[in-house]
């Protein structure tokens, strides 16, 4: 006689009691949208919410994101305790500054700030890249500003020249401080900001040109050295003295410790500013950013404020004010924790971890690889046949199998051109690799089974009739321009709630 045992561990019956619980006792729908009239208990109020939860996305497997998904006990045990400090109330909480200030010192050295042992670099720490990147454009636009009232010249059309492959941030930044963003168009096959035509676009009232180490599309570096040697040219012809700024979101914690040698930091005579995001490559969970400036003389004092009503007199330059003291400290544990030898060897195994990918998608003979070798620890791959089928419909069907894989078109003018990218973290395994392989093969053979809704609904697609009413067959670029207009109005729609 087989013996079946129904007995289940502890915390999962203490789980099933809650949650029977708290559907008896809560009778009543929670209001979606307004507070609801009654208390309920605390037990009760954990599972309603823990429940719909459930329903998120596994973190680890969100292959579209950039940000950190794991830490280590001992570091979460740290943020928990200073969950309940405001990071501004420095007076209050002047170790956690301290912290602060060693931060940005470790990593204005990492991007080799002319500062000496016993200086402290000007930075700030901030909720992310895009707090950093509006607080670095507005120190542009002030002193570019302030040089041209002093020289009796119009002040009021600044611009920035950047590639139009840039994070939406600069986008915001360009919209929110009245700046006309002047974008260089990308080619196919070539995703990133072009250096010499970047520098044809500046004019006079260029308070910067913005280069991305890392960018979001492809991973690549922008060949800053050579935006600075053409840039230095440029100003000694025209007189002006335009400089530039790095946005090192994703790749300000890449380059430094796998690419030493790599000249794109404050060794560049025209680089003013960096940013670079803490919670991607630095290790750390939402939200922490950076930004370092070169020399005080980047960085106008108008623009710092001087508050004293926390205690004592206390500078603050952001954009907004009461934060968490959580990540910031985080930050520092990752410092002290691994140091140069512990990012080092997670970058590597980052990079070791993207080869083997690359190698699993290679195989399948169905990809073209977009990414570049050297860059962000990422993959982003097209399809080689658009034709039958394309890489929306595989990006939905791997979300079966728990991945969160994004499909996306390049920025203009290469936006006939889509692409699936996965994002390699510290967390990505050479076993979830090859796993993810696995998977897209399975998925492949799935679509090589069912009808091509891409023929299907844009039958036109693959050939024209010219004036004698034969029909020219489309060439493969044309025939995936089609397909991905197709599917960005699909999408779209969806977005809309349109069916």
């Amino acid at each position: 006689m087989v013996i079946t045992s129904t007995a289940t561990h502890p915390d999962e019956q203490a789980q099933s009691i809650v949650s029977t619980f708290a559907s008896r006792y809560v009778r009543e729908p929670i209001p979606r949208f307004k507070i609801p009239e009654k208390s309920i208990p605390k037990d009760a109020a954990y599972q309603i919410i823990n429940d719909e939860l459930m329903l998120d996305g596994t973190p680890r497997l969100n292959l579209a994101s950039f940000v950190t998904t794991w830490m280590e006990s001992e570091c979460d045990k740290l943020i928990m305790a200073s969950l309940n400090k405001n990071y501004v109330d420095m007076d209050e909480y002047p170790v956690t500054t301290e912290l602060q200030n060693r931060c940005v010192n470790i990593i204005a050295n990492l991007f080799h700030a002319p500062i000496n042992e016993d200086e402290t670099a000007v930075g700030v720490g901030t909720v992310g890249s895009s707090e950093a990147i509006m607080l670095a454009g507005l120190a542009f636009k002030r002193k570019w500003q302030t040089k041209r009232k002093a020289e009796g010249k119009p002040y009021d059309k600044p611009n920035i020249v950047t590639g139009a492959n840039v994070q939406v941030c600069w986008e915001k930044f360009a919209r929110y401080f009245e700046v006309e963003l002047k974008e260089v168009k990308l080619t196919e096959g070539y995703y990133v900001m072009d250096p010499v035509k970047a520098v044809e676009m500046v004019d006079e009232n260029t308070i910067c040109v913005a280069a991305i180490l890392g960018s979001t599309m492809t991973g690549e570096f922008e060949d800053v050295k050579l935006l600075n040697e053409l840039l230095t040219e440029k100003n000694k012809e025209t007189g002006w003295d335009t400089p530039i700024h790095v946005d090192a979101a994703s790749g300000g914690f890449i380059a430094p410790f796998l690419y030493p040698d790599l000249e794109w930091d404050f060794r560049l005579p025209l680089v003013k500013s960096i940013n670079v995001s803490g919670h991607k490559y630095g290790l750390v969970y939402p939200g922490v950013g950076w930004v370092v400036w070169k020399s005080k003389d980047d960085l106008p004092d108008e623009l710092v404020f001087h508050i004293n009503y926390l205690g004592s007199d206390q500078p603050t330059f952001t954009l907004n004010f009461s934060k968490g003291s959580s990540q910031i400290i985080a930050q520092y544990y990752q410092f002290i924790r691994l140091g140069f030898e512990g990012y080092k060897n997670i970058m590597e195994n980052c990079l070791e971890n993207t080869r083997v990918l690359k190698e699993g998608i290679e195989r399948t003979g169905q990809f073209n690889i977009i990414s570049k070798d050297i860059g962000v620890p990422l993959l982003a791959f097209s399809l080689k046949d658009s034709s039958q089928h394309s890489v929306f419909e595989i990006s939905d069907q791997l979300r079966k199998f728990g991945w969160i894989v994004p499909a996306y078109t390049m920025p203009p003018d290469a936006q006939h051109i889509a692409v699936l990218r996965v994002v390699v973290r510290e967390d990505f395994s050479r076993g979830l690799a090859q796993r993810l392989v696995s998977d897209i093969e399975k998925v492949m053979k799935l679509l090589d089974s069912l009808p091509s809704t891409v023929s299907n609904k844009t039958a036109h697609v693959t050939a024209i009739t010219n004036e004698t009413g034969e029909k020219i067959k489309k060439s493969a670029t044309e025939t995936q321009r089609e397909i991905v207009l197709y599917w960005k109005r699909l999408v779209g729609g969806k977005k809309h709630g349109a069916c």
